[in-house]
């Protein structure tokens, strides 16, 4: 999809990326990869429209991101071989038989 519009064209382009790289690395959660990439830059162009220093603002984007991986891996478990079958069966929509097939 290309937008007539170059900057819309441009954040579209950045949420389709953020899509697909949640995909490939979790197969899971684009939807929530959108929300938040939309949120990030609205409120990213709405700083730098009031003179926010672009650079420093894409700066203090990857500090926050660092942090909360950071966080986020401090919080996350390795998952047993026993669980498997369950996280498979949530990630097909609570379906135990293809989370069987996949386990």
């Amino acid at each position: 999809v290309e937008l007539e519009d170059p900057v819309e064209n441009i954040g579209a382009k950045l949420v389709r990326q953020a899509a697909a790289k949640t995909n490939d690395l979790a197969g899971d959660g684009t939807t929530t990869s959108v929300v938040l990439a939309q949120g990030i830059i609205a409120e990213g162009v709405k700083v730098v429209a009031a003179g926010a220093n672009p650079v420093l603002i894409t700066r203090g984007i990857e500090k926050t991101t660092k942090g909360l991986v950071s966080e986020l891996k401090g919080m996350s478990k390795d998952v047993e071989d026993s669980e498997l079958v369950d996280v498979a069966a949530v990630s097909a929509g609570n379906n135990y038989e293809i989370g069987n097939m996949i386990a």
